[in-house]
């Protein structure tokens, strides 16, 4: 019985995940999706530096990725 009950939760989980990502009813035109990709890549490539720019322990290697930062979050802010 208890089986039964964990995996009506997982269904129940499950749904609710598919709410979640369920296209919106207007669809983004070429050009948004285009942008949304865009900043997308751009938000993952930030996190990307951030995680070893918290890793990285030599001074001309963090200040590379503090450049790369920099010039990511200049391109962030020019994507609408």
């Amino acid at each position: 019985m208890a089986r039964g009950w964990e995996s009506k939760s997982v269904e129940e989980q499950q749904a609710e995940s598919a709410r979640e990502h369920a296209p919106t009813k207007f669809p983004l035109r070429p050009e948004q999706a285009a942008e949304k990709r865009r900043r997308d890549g751009l938000e993952l490539s930030r996190k990307r530096v951030m995680d070893q720019l918290r890793a990285a322990t030599h001074p001309n290697h963090r200040k590379l990725l503090e450049s790369s930062l920099a010039e990511i979050e200049a391109r962030l802010a020019r994507v609408p």
